[in-house]
């Protein structure tokens, strides 16, 4: 797996992070992907407050307990919701101004990637929030993410983790569903971001429905539940070590 840490120069996200945090307002975060037109993503949303937050986020805080790992924590958002509610967490992000900004709240912030094995700490609860799955990339990944996520969780932890199903972008008049079988998996999206002359790498973002989660899951020795959908083809999951043993 990749354990590309981001630069200063090369992190247009962490900067619209740190402009919004510094001066309360952001230009414009700009995406783009061979997939889809320009897209952009509106940053005082990556403040947004416990309250603020889709009933899915709410729902994974409320489930997070013990030691607890929030990864590709952006502002900080989720880490600071379960730091007010008395709940031990460790934010961890690829982009160097995040992890500025996060420290700049008090947080407890690391500039990590998730798949370096010379992170090795352990965990009871590893939040992958905003479309967690997204970091894993590619569905050719899954095996090396759960090998990974198997080192950093304790005994009896858990991961929860949201998706989003992209079917219905891929939805016929009739309700029918034009997905190209011989193509990739179509929830495998590749994106660039760019903030003011910031200008990110492109890099691969994976959207996984529940059922293909819950086989690569199993394959790998985790149990996948759904604890709850969204209003719109999301959903939260928690995934467990089913085989402690191995």
């Amino acid at each position: 797996m990749d354990i590309t840490l981001l630069t200063e120069d090369k992190d247009p996200m962490g900067s619209a992070v740190y402009d919004y945090f510094k001066q309360g307002k952001a230009a414009r975060l700009r995406v783009f992907s061979s997939q889809f037109e320009e897209d952009e993503i509106p940053v005082k949303d990556l403040f947004r407050s416990y309250e603020e937050m889709p009933l899915l986020e709410q729902k994974a805080l409320q489930l997070a307990e013990g030691k607890i790992l929030d990864v590709g924590a952006g502002s900080g958002c989720h880490t600071l919701a379960l730091r007010k509610m008395g709940k031990e967490t460790l934010a961890i992000d690829i982009s160097p101004w995040s992890v500025k900004v996060m420290e700049a709240r008090g947080l407890t912030a690391r500039q990590v990637n998730l798949f370096d094995e010379r992170f090795t700490e352990r965990f009871d609860t590893i939040l992958m929030l905003m479309n967690g799955s997204g970091i894993i990339g590619r569905l050719e990944r899954m095996g090396d993410f759960f090998r990974r996520i198997r080192q950093l969780l304790n005994p009896g932890g858990q991961i929860l983790m949201d998706s989003s199903d992209l079917r219905y972008l891929f939805e016929d008049e009739d309700g029918s569903y034009l997905v190209n079988l011989a193509g990739n998996y179509y929830g495998e999206i590749d994106f660039r971001m760019q903030y003011k002359q910031v200008k990110g790498d492109s890099f691969d973002w994976l959207y996984v429905d529940f059922d293909t989660l819950s086989a690569y899951a199993a394959q790998c020795g985790f149990r996948a539940e759904c604890i709850q959908e969204g209003s719109h083809y999301d959903y939260l999951a928690r995934l467990t070590v089913t085989d402690e043993a191995l």
